[in-house]
């Protein structure tokens, strides 16, 4: 068997382990060549080859990482974080929960039908969500101020569980749009990552059954770990 494939394979050994599947950075090329016994051009055609099969990641000033296990979302039959990922069976942690209430910006303003110089002040939920792992996803959902939410929640269970429960409110369409971008220092604080990470941007209009808009949600997601997929039928 050619070096370079067994070195694949050591490799693929190693990334299984616990402790690198949970983030932490493989040895630099000259550690790993020694420990293995191969050469460094030999060790990196076998990382690059994990690497376009996407089970590692290289990341400039930080060093070789795996791959965390993408989450996948579809645009069909849309559902919430929460369903989302009670479907992968993976428990979800909330990291932070902060409620708050804010003057909407122009475009969040407009969505929600307000007049210029009139904006009254929205319920603002900022949480940062993951596995019980890692943190992967950072959302602030500003609602319509009409929505006179209790002056106790707390926002523990499902969101739209509780706008329907408890409120009397259905969801039914979500606009979303998605957009690459840079985290920058506030997002990568957030999630863990290097402010030059790539993170995905996800804005979802989400409206009720009679077209009343209810949610504006922005998710910032840490980008190796979603994929979305969109199905269109002709």
């Amino acid at each position: 068997m050619p070096l370079h494939v067994q070195a694949e394979n050591i490799l693929r050994k190693l990334i299984e382990e616990p402790e690198y599947k949970n983030g932490k950075v493989l040895p630099d090329e000259v550690t790993l060549s020694q420990q293995l016994g191969i050469s460094r051009n030999t060790l990196r055609q076998a990382i690059n080859k994990l690497v376009y099969e996407g089970l590692l990641v290289r990341k400039r000033r930080v060093g070789t990482k795996v791959v965390r296990k993408g989450l996948v979302s579809r645009m069909k039959n849309w559902l919430s974080f929460s369903q989302e990922m009670r479907l992968l069976g993976i428990e979800v942690r909330n990291y932070e929960l902060h409620i708050s209430y804010k003057e909407p910006t122009g475009e969040i303003a407009a969505f929600f039908g307000m007049g210029e110089g009139v904006r009254k002040p929205c319920l603002v939920l900022e949480r940062v969500r993951g596995n019980t792992s890692y943190p992967f996803v950072y959302f602030i959902s500003y609602f319509n101020p009409n929505i006179l939410f209790k002056d106790d929640e707390v926002f523990q269970r499902p969101l739209y569980e509780i706008l329907e429960h408890d409120y009397g409110i259905t969801v039914n369409t979500s606009k979303e749009e998605i957009k690459a971008r840079l985290a920058g220092a506030d997002i990568a604080k957030k999630l863990n990552i290097s402010s030059e990470d790539a993170i995905l941007v996800r804005k979802r209009l989400v409206l009720d059954v009679n077209d009343v808009p209810i949610e504006y949600n922005l998710g910032y997601y840490e980008s190796h770990s979603f994929s979305y997929t969109v199905e269109s039928v002709r």
